[in-house]
């Protein structure tokens, strides 16, 4: 996430999977298409980096524009990596554009969830993480829980909380992973990336494969992500 989130933040950042999933499928020309693991890693990649939305949704179709173009087309695009560079190159755009151009004052961001919804969802994960033997996870999820009207109207810091309070979870998730389920998981990964290697950064590789492999073994473990992002809304 951006050191300086916009003052529209919660909403944008709640929305932020779906609009590119829906626009990716409108795009491709197929509503029933579903992302893989690796497109859903790469969104939250791009969210992480604090890739305006604008730019994901100008690179897909930047991306789709250019392979529509193509009078050889060898192969359907199959997955959101294809768009990855394009991407990269709108945010840049972007970047370069703003330069110089003076900030629109700040508006307050309306309340996104009920207080009641958001203890429901944070106690609903305590009892999921105590049960996995992560039981001073599971007392500072609690502890959010209680005290969760201190972040109704401003979100980020209690998505902040959620999500070292992750970080915690995995890290100790990954110590007591078998040998043969990192070998697995990494093998699925490169099967996955091995078309766009040549195609993306170094750095947009690291982070890609940092979040498969923490989607992974939160998966293998039966855990839910932490984030507000994957709360019902």
């Amino acid at each position: 996430m951006a050191d300086n989130p916009p003052p529209d933040w919660p909403r944008n950042y709640f929305n932020y999977f779906t609009e590119v999933e829906e626009h990716f499928q409108r795009a491709r020309g197929s509503g029933l298409f579903l992302l893989s693991p690796l497109d859903w890693a790469l969104i939250e990649s791009w969210k992480n980096e604090g890739v305006p939305l604008e730019a994901v949704l100008r690179g897909i179709d930047s991306a789709f524009a250019k392979w529509r173009a193509k009078k050889t087309k060898t192969r359907q695009v199959n997955s959101l990596t294809f768009c990855a560079q394009a991407v990269l190159e709108e945010a840049e755009k972007m970047a370069a554009a703003a330069t110089g151009q003076p900030e629109s004052p700040p508006r307050e961001a309306e309340p996104l969830f009920p207080v009641e919804q958001l203890r429901a969802y944070i106690e609903g994960h305590a009892r999921a993480v105590a049960a996995s033997g992560f039981e001073a996870i599971a007392e500072s999820l609690d502890r959010l829980a209680a005290s969760v009207e201190e972040y109704a109207a401003s979100l980020e810091p209690l998505e902040q909380h959620l999500t070292a309070l992750e970080e915690k979870l995995i890290a100790r998730l990954r110590a007591r992973q078998s040998d043969e389920a990192v070998l697995a998981a990494r093998r699925e990964l490169d099967s996955y990336l091995r078309p766009y290697r040549g195609k993306m950064t170094a750095s947009q590789l690291a982070m890609l494969e940092r979040q498969f492999l923490d989607r992974r073994v939160l998966e293998e473990n039966a855990l839910p992500r932490l984030s507000l992002f994957y709360m019902p809304q």
